[in-house]
């Protein structure tokens, strides 16, 4: 009888890890689609300001939505400044304490990212488009274009 309860305990917790392990693989899903990008033996070279100017102006779809995500950068890094510097001052005022002022500092420059990112996901409307196929389409044309395959006219299967 307990070589029976044993078994069923064990069956139970095998289940239960191939449902967790399955819940796990299904959220990192997504890293599947930069395997063929970022999985490679010699590495894609990297990418210039041109080049992503020279991608804004040939995608009619994915190029303005790629400025817009890399117009958002501006305002996360206004909202760290500004918010670093004002939690940075307040701490120094009342506290004196170099380590509560580098505290301070840090969190406000977190915080203050955040928010700008906040504010440029609602500013930019980039909540309505996806971030991620976004990108993507942007490696995969990178990807062409440095392998020197022809980009016009076509398109990657699954892609639109």
């Amino acid at each position: 009888m307990a070589e029976g309860s044993d078994s069923s305990a064990m069956g139970f917790l095998g289940r239960h890890y191939e449902e967790v392990k399955e819940h796990w693989k299904n959220n990192f899903a997504f890293l599947d689609y930069y395997k063929k990008t970022f999985g490679r033996r010699k590495p894609l070279p990297k990418w210039t300001d041109a080049d992503v100017e020279e991608f804004i102006a040939s995608d009619p779809v994915y190029g303005p939505q790629l400025k817009d995500i890399r117009e958002s950068r501006k305002y996360a890094i206004f909202g760290a400044l500004l918010s670093a510097a004002h939690l940075g001052g307040v701490s120094l005022r009342y506290s004196k304490s170099p380590h509560g002022f580098v505290l301070a500092t840090g969190f406000g420059a977190l915080c203050g990212g955040v928010l700008g990112l906040e504010v440029a996901e609602h500013w930019k409307q980039l909540y309505k488009i996806d971030k991620q196929a976004t990108n993507l389409r942007f490696l995969y044309w990178w990807e062409d274009k440095t392998l020197g395959k022809v980009i016009t006219g076509t398109t990657r299967e699954g892609q639109s």
